[in-house]
């Protein structure tokens, strides 16, 4: 399904992260055979790791249970006892007490009247909106320049993950992202809009950049 999406992998840091697992055919844009083969080794060794650490989660458990032991989540607070707890601690109760009087722990407590408490209302009232992502198409030649360069691990993914939309003799890249991050792209790409930059690629630049200021409107 990633390779029918034309989603790639990119492994950023570790053993793995000089290989180039998003090289495409040059012609059809579909994942090269050895870029396949890496990806499904590297999925099938995942799950095998993932089996295993299944199991012996499994097994941990039925050794405590043989000892007496009950696993499971720790103790929260019931809904039915939240209206109290949570009118406990604005009348001044202290946490500590509330856990000992309803035998749960101090954290979930806080997580009961995490939206009571000090710090999370200034911080929701100082907290600016986030941005939602946002699809921009990027000219063919804006995109080569960008694989090339260096930039931001935001940037960079998006980048990565953006889909190629063929039109005419050349592409374009549909890439999703928060503004922000578009900025970021168009920032990176501004040598191709110096006079030593060929009419093709000032003119993708220029394209780019006006589909990017666009966003300052509607967002």
């Amino acid at each position: 399904m990633l390779h029918r999406e034309r989603l790639a992998l990119r492994i950023h840091d570790g053993a793995f992260s000089a290989m180039d697992l998003t090289a495409r055919h040059p012609r059809t844009g579909e994942p090269q055979s050895t870029v396949k083969f890496m990806v499904q080794t590297l999925a099938s060794a995942g799950e095998l790791q993932r089996d295993l650490q299944r199991k012996l989660t499994y097994d941990g458990l039925r050794a405590a249970e043989a000892k007496g032991k009950k696993g499971g989540c720790r103790p929260v607070v019931t809904a039915a006892k939240a209206v109290a707890v949570r009118a406990a601690y604005l009348g001044g109760q202290s946490i500590a007490a509330l856990a000992r009087d309803c035998h749960v722990s101090r954290g979930a407590i806080r997580t009961a009247v995490a939206d009571l408490m000090p710090e999370h209302t200034t911080a929701s009232a100082d907290a600016p909106a986030p941005e939602l992502p946002v699809a921009v198409d990027m000219p063919g030649k804006v995109a080569g320049f960008l694989r090339a360069a260096e930039l931001e691990p935001a940037a960079r993914a998006a980048l990565d993950q953006g889909v190629t939309v063929r039109r005419g003799q050349g592409y374009t890249l549909r890439v999703s992202s928060t503004p922000e991050v578009h900025r970021q792209l168009l920032d990176r790409c501004k040598p191709l809009d110096n006079n030593s930059a060929i009419p093709a690629q000032r003119k993708a630049r220029r394209e780019y950049a006006s589909r990017v200021n666009a966003l300052g409107a509607n967002t």
